[in-house]
């Protein structure tokens, strides 16, 4: 009894201890309540300010660049082909896939014992031709010398039958002596009609004589072609491609045996819109030949060529729009036709425009101008031209002004800023790296191990590579480009 006695007591002492502090907090919650409520004072509010990037507007000549992508090809290309047929008896040794000749090497030979058997036979037939020509010749000369005696005897017989007449005229002759005259002289006169036409046919056999040896000359002059023809050359210094033949082969006629191209006469097609087509005409509406830049990305470095303009497209070509542009490139070291390549072109430069970036500009063509006391202004542009992350624009009152630039929906005329005055768009320095040598080794070995890259870029990669401290970006596009 005692200890259920003692333990009720304890009950009821924490009961009343739970109870007074619940009181307790019941009466402090009361009076913050009644100071809060019986403060009327208004909050004060602040304006808020943005922090912003900014940079100073200069109004300058600058040339803008317009980008495009293009294919590289070569200007001199060429299908060899056979001339005639027969079976291919010597091949040269670069005479292959990607093999370099020279001008004037030996490529292919054809079995010339057919093309030579019919150049004998003409060329004998070519004698029998002058043999009979010189005969033809000979007897034209008999011809026109019996003409000449048939002429003489005619005319002695015509003397012969005056004669005769006039001694009949004076009582000497008699008539049968002066027909008998007659009839020879006649005689003789047919003589040399005969005569006329021995002459006449002997000038034309010499006239078919001729023709017949101008047909088996010409016949030889065909025959000597075809023999040459069986030996083919290369007619410039370039590299073979598409080869498609073995030694032993029988080939047709016109059949394609591969393809020359010529590796130094480089140009390169890119397609430009018609906005940008039009920006490179002259006043005369004719095409400016502008300097070109042609890079070609390859692991570790960059393929660089300098080239102008040199022609257009006749046609915009079907289903195609813009226009397609040609450009020759002077040096090309490393690039090949067919290579993939981005193309700079250098515009006329334009007056009077500053260059800002492209996030500083929005929709309805608007910049905001840092104010008086802070304050955002906005201010109407001209839109000249968009260079990559850049714009080119144009307004009377933009000189020396502070720009916003990286907009956002928050900004808007009247909004008070903090202008950081630093250069915004300055690009940092570039981080420099220091690797390991496992690191190094790895990058090393991707390299050495890319067949594509030309021996000079090789060379400028690795030697970046051995420094001790090496650019991140360099680091960054071998391991991108080896999936590590």
């Amino acid at each position: 009894m005692r200890f259920l006695r003692q333990s009720l007591v304890g009950l009821l002492l924490a009961s009343m201890a739970l109870a007074l502090m619940i009181y307790a907090a019941a009466t402090v919650l009361s009076a913050i309540q009644s100071r809060m409520n019986s403060d009327r004072t208004p909050p004060q509010t602040r304006e808020r300010v943005f922090a912003v990037n900014v940079v100073t507007a200069r109004t300058e000549t600058i040339a803008p660049v317009l980008q495009a992508f293009g294919q590289v090809q070569s200007r001199r290309l060429l299908e060899l082909r056979t001339a005639v047929s027969g079976r291919i008896v010597l091949l040269a040794d670069s005479f292959e896939e990607g093999g370099e000749v020279r001008a004037g090497d030996v490529l292919v030979e054809i079995d010339p014992a057919n093309a030579q058997a019919e150049l004998d036979r003409l060329q004998s037939d070519r004698l029998d031709a002058e043999a009979e020509q010189r005969d033809a010749e000979r007897v034209l000369v008999l011809a026109r010398d019996e003409l000449a005696a048939a002429g003489d005897q005619a005319a002695l017989r015509e003397r012969a039958f005056e004669r005769q007449k006039d001694l009949q005229a004076r009582g000497v002759g008699t008539a049968a002596t002066v027909e008998t005259a007659e009839l020879a002289a006649a005689s003789a006169r047919q003589a040399v009609l005969s005569r006329r036409q021995a002459v006449a046919q002997a000038e034309a056999r010499v006239d078919q004589a001729g023709t017949a040896l101008a047909r088996v000359r010409i016949a030889i002059a065909t025959a000597e072609r075809d023999l040459a023809e069986t030996t083919m050359r290369a007619p410039f210094k370039g590299t073979l491609s598409e080869v498609s033949l073995v030694e032993g082969r029988l080939v047709s006629a016109n059949e394609k045996l591969a393809m020359l191209v010529d590796p130094d006469a480089l140009e390169v097609a890119f397609r430009v819109s018609t906005a940008q087509y039009s920006r490179l005409l002259d006043t005369g509406g004719d095409l400016l030949t502008a300097d070109v830049t042609a890079t070609l990305d390859v692991t570790g470095a960059e393929l660089m060529a300098q080239g102008r303009i040199s022609r257009d497209s006749a046609i915009a070509g079907e289903g195609q729009s813009g226009r397609m542009i040609f450009a020759r490139l002077s040096a090309a070291p490393g690039f090949k036709p067919g290579d993939f390549v981005t193309v700079t072109v250098q515009e006329p430069p334009i007056d009077e425009v500053t260059r800002l970036p492209a996030s500083s500009l929005d929709a309805a063509r608007t910049v905001l101008l840092v104010g008086p006391e802070d304050r955002l202004e906005a201010l109407s542009v001209e839109l000249v031209r968009r260079q990559g992350d850049d714009v080119l624009v144009r307004a009377p009152a933009l000189e020396g002004r502070e720009v916003v630039v990286g907009r956002t929906p928050l900004l808007g005329a009247g909004i008070r800023v903090r202008p950081l005055r630093e250069e915004a768009r300055a690009e940092p320095e570039q981080a420099m790296l220091e690797l390991s040598e496992d690191h190094r080794a790895r990058l090393v070995a991707v390299v050495r191990a890319n067949d594509r890259m030309p021996a000079e870029a090789k060379a400028r990669v690795l030697a970046q590579l051995s420094e001790a401290r090496v650019p991140s970006r360099l680091v960054e596009r071998i391991e991108a480009r080896s999936g590590g």
